[in-house]
């Protein structure tokens, strides 16, 4: 297995637990009665990070058999590892402000930082999207 693939299972399965350990602010907010945005924010939290973890281990399990240099699968890994850090940022800071952060207008103090989370996770996701199908044609 590829270094590269090493570190995706690595920061794969910490941003897998992290999404798990979410289930807990989730159902105390659900026990609480928080306010449904609230509510669906730690929701989304707590499914979406394991979601990207499992993105993380798969492209991790096929990262080897693509026939390209080492610095595209660094490029896949890397961009992978950071969105999931950038969503593991700006998605349990969602749900605390009670921010979407789907924009920087009007956004202020922990608005901002969900806001940049989301984007950092969205562009890095892309990157890593691209780059990865970009590795695949390639290996046919």
């Amino acid at each position: 297995m590829h270094t590269a693939a090493r570190h995706l299972v690595f920061h794969g399965a910490i941003v897998l637990l992290f999404g798990l350990l979410l289930g807990a602010p989730y159902a105390k907010a659900i026990r609480r009665g928080a306010a449904a945005h609230i509510v669906n924010s730690w929701r989304v939290a707590h499914l979406s990070l394991p979601i990207g973890a499992t993105l993380m281990l798969a492209t991790a399990a096929v990262l080897s058999s693509l026939a390209v240099p080492a610095w595209v699968m660094w490029l896949i890994a890397v961009a992978l590892t950071v969105s999931a850090y950038g969503f593991c940022v700006s998605t349990p800071l969602a749900a605390l402000s009670g921010q979407r952060g789907l924009s920087s207008d009007g956004a202020h103090g922990l608005g901002k930082l969900v806001y940049l989370g989301n984007m950092v996770g969205a562009v890095a996701s892309v990157v890593g999207a691209v780059a990865l199908l970009g590795a695949a044609f390639v290996s046919l």
